[in-house]
């Protein structure tokens, strides 16, 4: 039974984050390619696929997105960090930005 929750939520975050990723590439394109983490071909994918394509694709047992960071110290550099509130989404976006894409995803083919 917890597998099978583990299951549905996996999907539904798989749906969610695909239904995210068109909004932002229809939004603003640069932008959302850079905090995808995609190039300009996947993008273009991403964004013209249908609501049945995104459904079948979100109904994997493999997460479609991952954590941008590449070791336990980044993670720990922003949960840590003393900044004032203005300035900590700055800091995180900055951080962030310097972590490569590490390992291939389903979505991605291994592309950045």
């Amino acid at each position: 039974m917890i597998n099978e929750q583990f299951l549905d939520e996996i999907q539904d975050l798989n749906l969610s984050y695909l239904l995210l990723a068109q909004r932002l590439l229809a939004d603003d394109r640069a932008m959302a390619m850079f905090r995808l983490k995609i190039d300009a071909e996947l993008a273009d994918l991403l964004a013209s696929l249908s609501a049945r394509q995104l459904g079948q694709l979100s109904r994997t047992n493999q997460l479609l997105c991952q954590l941008s960071l590449s070791d336990a110290s980044q993670l720990q550099t922003l949960v840590q960090q003393r900044r004032e509130h203005g300035l900590s989404q700055t800091h995180a976006s900055m951080l962030l930005s310097q972590v490569p894409s590490t390992s291939a995803t389903p979505l991605s083919g291994g592309r950045a």
